[in-house]
């Protein structure tokens, strides 16, 4: 009993939309082969976004779940699983819409309301499956419905609160319901709709101005503001102009409010009642007709020097008969100067400020637009200075000046000139600063600078700033004479020169070997400086270079020269002087060897024998030594005079050189004339004796 799974599937019927509460058919078919034809047993699953919602089993291929009416949450992923014969199997999944979604039910939670209270509405979708976004809507006559929206991610229902309104008579109140489904929004009908009744707390305030709205600057006005309430708990009575609060009543039904009537009082006045959160308004627009116009203050001058004379008028266009004082306005309030309408006096800068006039009429003060008044003290004769101290500045940087007056009303207008040229004016207090970026090396011209303000003796003059421009050091060289070489002993001048630079300019000479030695330093009003070395010695080798700087703060540094000190002629004249002389002695040495040798060839004839002996033995010796070895002539060597120059020149050591040299002549016995034979001639044997200290 072989089988296998071809496939399985699974269909939907009418058709994968089907609409909100039609009946719908979830198919499953499993297509098997069989070896051959045996009964299997099928065990069939049908899941819905992966949750078993049908279950069955059956001897046949096929399987059916029915729904009698689909409804929205009926929609999703369906697939169906079979198993057989311990295999299994499932179909690709289906996704299945029922359109359409059950008709929302909306309740309030009270049918009669007063204003300022609230409506608290229930929406529910009951058949649909979260998440869910609710629609309410309050509904007023002749306006715009009021929406609310509401996300409900784990529930089929909502609750929200509207508030009752000032003129909510009767309201209607619906909501409705949408999803989404595969990225779009599907929406439900709407509900039914739920009707409020809405009660006053209280009616609209009345609000009266006696004796009238309309009434003139001086007369007595009083406002009154009643209303009638339900209850009277709470109840509050605002009387307000322009946002301001004029008075105000609690738990009473009437507010009164008077005054003396001013222009200023002409406006709208509003009177306001409140309960809880109930709210009703009243509107009254008053209009106060002026008594008399605002007084004008005139001034015989505004600016004037001090100590002259200032006179102040108060008048009122078309009116004189009014009670009139002069003022000066202060933060601290207002100083009093005179109760009447002219004012004279002579002024100091102290008395710079603004000046005000009152008139009063019937009891109506009026005050007039206040009159500057500047009182100007003359200047003093500005200083103008270098900000950074010194009247210098390099070429190419910028030089900022200050100009100042410490005395003089402000404000100064400062002019600052270059030579005669104006380059900048600024309006200060008591200063005022100028930056000239443009200074070139031939820039001679000086700077002055003027300070000026209102008062009639007019602009002061600085003296004359003559600014030094300082061009900075280019081009450091050094040279030496002689270059290169120098003698031992020999004087050796040094010149450090710029190419350009202003004086005074400060040179320092270095030497540099393992390490940099500062050998001279000098300011000079010069662009050169010369420095003489007295005697030079082999520690003055090295490189040698210069740095010039003077004072715009920059060191230039020269290119570095190499002195060698060599021996003087002197010196090599000495040396060449002991060389001869060595030389000169041994020549004089072998001389006198070779004298000595030509008179010990004079001398007795036993010594010629001894000298012939002595060659023979020497040989018959050397003859012997050879065969037995037992033969020894004598304990001196022989040589001849250039061989003993040579062993005395050559020989090393303190003990050596310093030694003294014998010469001693050695008697030679005569020898068997069998055991040698006898040699023709004459020689000296010398023997030298050196007296050594060991």
């Amino acid at each position: 009993q072989v089988f296998t799974f071809n496939t399985v599937e699974i269909k939907v019927q009418p058709s994968v939309k089907v609409k909100n509460g039609a009946p719908m058919s979830i198919l499953c078919h499993a297509d098997i082969s069989k070896s051959t034809n045996f009964q299997l047993k099928h065990n069939f699953t049908i899941f819905k976004d992966g949750k078993v919602v049908f279950m069955t089993v059956s001897d046949k291929g096929d399987a059916q779940y029915e729904i009698p009416m689909a409804r929205s949450s009926d929609t999703g992923e369906y697939e169906c699983t079979v198993e057989a014969g311990g295999k299994t199997k499932s179909s690709n999944s289906l996704h299945v819409w029922v359109t359409g979604m059950t008709k929302p039910i909306l309740t309030a939670e009270k049918k009669e309301v007063l204003e300022g209270e609230v409506v608290k509405l229930r929406c529910e979708l009951p058949e649909e499956v979260p998440p869910l976004y609710f629609v309410f809507r309050k509904i007023k006559m002749n306006s715009t419905p009021k929406e609310k929206n509401v996300f409900e991610p784990y529930r089929n229902f909502s609750v929200v609160e509207f508030s009752v309104e000032e003129g909510d008579n009767i309201l209607q109140f619906d909501c409705f319901g949408r999803r989404n489904v595969k990225l779009e929004f599907e929406s439900s009908e709407h509900s039914n709709k739920t009707l409020v009744t809405v009660r006053e707390p209280f009616i609209k305030p009345t609000l009266n101005a006696k004796p009238s709205s309309n009434i003139t600057e001086g007369e007595r006005i009083q406002f009154e503001c009643s209303t009638v309430v339900a209850r009277m708990r709470d109840i509050e009575i605002i009387l307000q102009k322009n946002k301001t609060i004029l008075n105000s009543v609690r738990d009473e039904k009437l507010l009164k409010y008077s005054t003396v009537a001013t222009l200023e009082d002409s406006g709208e006045y509003l009177c306001k009642v409140e309960q809880g959160r109930a709210s009703k308004t009243t509107k009254l627009n008053v209009v106060v007709s002026e008594l008399f116009p605002k007084p004008i203050l005139a001034a015989s001058m505004s600016k004037l020097d001090e100590n002259k004379e200032l006179t102040l008028s108060c008048s009122i266009s078309g009116f004189r008969k009014a009670n009139f004082s002069i003022l000066r306005k202060n933060t601290n309030g207002d100083i009093w100067l005179k109760n009447s309408r002219n004012l004279t006096m002579r002024v100091n800068v102290n008395d710079t400020g603004s000046y005000i006039c009152k008139a009063e009429v019937k009891g109506i003060v009026k005050e007039s637009k206040s009159v500057r008044i500047n009182v100007y003290a003359p200047v003093s004769k500005p200083t103008l200075s270098v900000v950074s101290g010194l009247p210098e500045v390099v070429v190419g940087k910028p030089l900022q000046l200050i100009c100042r007056s410490v005395m003089g009303t402000p404000p100064i207008t400062f002019t600052f000139y270059k030579g005669n040229e104006v380059k900048k004016i600024v309006i200060n207090d008591t200063y005022a600063t100028f930056l000239d970026e443009n200074i070139r090396q031939n820039d001679k011209r000086g700077y002055k600078c003027d300070a000026r303000n209102n008062h009639s003796s007019g602009a002061k003059t600085s003296n004359i700033l003559n600014v030094t421009v300082i061009v900075p050091i280019r081009n450091a060289s050094l040279g030496s004479i002689p270059y290169g070489e120098v003698e031992d002993g020999s004087e050796t001048a040094f010149l450090c020169s710029v190419k350009e630079g202003s004086w005074p300019i400060h040179f320092r000479i270095f030497r540099k070997t393992d390490h940099e030695v500062l050998l001279f330093e000098k300011s000079e009003n010069a662009d050169r400086v010369l420095w003489r070395k007295a005697a030079m010695n082999r520690h003055d080798t090295g490189t040698y270079y210069c740095i010039a700087s003077n004072r715009a703060n920059v060191d230039v540094k020269s290119h570095p020269i190499t002195i060698s000190v060599i021996l003087a002629a002197w010196q090599k004249g000495i040396i060449a002087a002991f060389v001869l002389i060595l030389i000169a002695g041994g020549l004089t040495l072998v001389l006198w060897c070779f004298l000595c040798k030509k008179k010990k060839a004079k001398g007795p004839s036993m010594e010629m024998s001894g000298s012939a002996l002595t060659s023979n033995l020497t040989n018959e010796k050397l003859t012997r030594q050879q065969n037995d070895g037992d033969y020894y002539s004598g304990s001196g060597y022989i040589e001849d005079s250039e061989n003993h120059m040579k062993s005395t020149d050559e020989s090393k050591g303190p003990d050596l050189e310093s030694a003294e040299v014998e010469y001693t002549e050695v008697e030679v016995s005569t020898l068997d004339p069998h055991r040698a034979p006898v040699q023709k001639g004459t020689e000296t044997v010398y023997s030298e004796i050196r007296k050594a200290n060991n």
